[in-house]
């Protein structure tokens, strides 16, 4: 959506983000000198090599990179590894990896241009399941996949002391949130979501604002009750960035649909 959309006194990007990493887990170097290859159920197939705690070469095809990357471990031998691209500022993707289990799930991010899809959040995601390693080798557990599991859930994140939102999931592609302490405090609305069940207590949650040009993605850990991710958006001076965010969550209520009646 363009600006002219944003009410009067709609926070930025940038605003809200000062700060929301405070309750973040922190980044690893776990990564640092291993190689992946991941093989993804559209077709791709990305090389990394992590040649550093920040570095990784990449290639894909005919394309090929070294970018800053960071690695969090957000449940045993569970990677969430965020990726930015220098040549492809307004670009960024995410890769959960689980190590023992070789299952992936990537999210591949990017804000569009004004008026290229209108009627839709700015910030598109696109989400793939794949493997680790060898493909023609099966991977062991579940296989991500779209999941129904979170809605009627009501619950509480912390971000720091100045950030406390609430999220209530209403379906399969909605959700609604609104600040309960912060500089959005009495703001809130519904976004565009989705939410994808990385394996058991897991699960993988991004939306899409459509006031302002924001998308975030987060990692769910039931078991810690730590949620871990990032948001990519535009700033009120109009740059792209990826900041990192982080909170634990409390779970407050849950509604229950009368056969039938349950959302789409």
């Amino acid at each position: 959506m363009n600006d002219q959309n944003r009410p009067a006194d709609w926070k930025h990007f940038d605003d809200f983000a000062a700060g929301i990493a405070s309750n973040r887990l922190p980044t690893t170097d776990a990564l640092r000198g291993q190689t992946f290859k991941i093989t993804l159920n559209t077709g791709r197939v990305i090389d990394l090599a992590f040649t550093s705690a920040d570095t990784v070469a990449w290639s894909e095809g005919s394309d090929a990179g070294a970018d800053w990357y960071e690695a969090l471990e957000v449940a045993p031998q569970v990677f969430f590894v965020n990726m930015v691209f220098a040549t492809r500022p307004t670009q960024d993707e995410a890769f959960i990896i689980d190590t023992k289990t070789r299952r992936v799930l990537s999210v591949r991010e990017r804000v569009r241009e004004p008026g290229e899809a209108p009627g839709e959040p700015r910030v598109a995601q696109v989400y793939s399941a794949g493997v680790l390693g060898d493909a023609s080798v099966p991977p062991a557990g579940t296989e991500p996949a779209p999941t129904r599991d979170l809605i009627g859930l009501t619950a509480h994140y912390t971000y720091s002391p100045n950030h406390v939102y609430e999220h209530i999931y209403l379906s399969s592609e909605r959700y609604a949130w609104q600040n309960l302490v912060g500089i959005q405090r009495g703001h809130g609305d519904v976004d565009l979501a989705t939410t994808w069940k990385f394996d058991d207590k897991l699960y993988v949650f991004g939306f899409r604002e459509f006031i302002i040009p924001v998308a975030s993605l987060f990692f769910y850990n039931w078991d810690t009750m730590r949620s871990t991710g990032k948001f990519l958006g535009i700033t009120s001076q109009g740059k792209v960035e990826n900041k990192p965010a982080g909170a634990f969550i409390e779970k407050k209520s849950t509604t229950v649909y009368d056969p039938g009646k349950a959302p789409v």
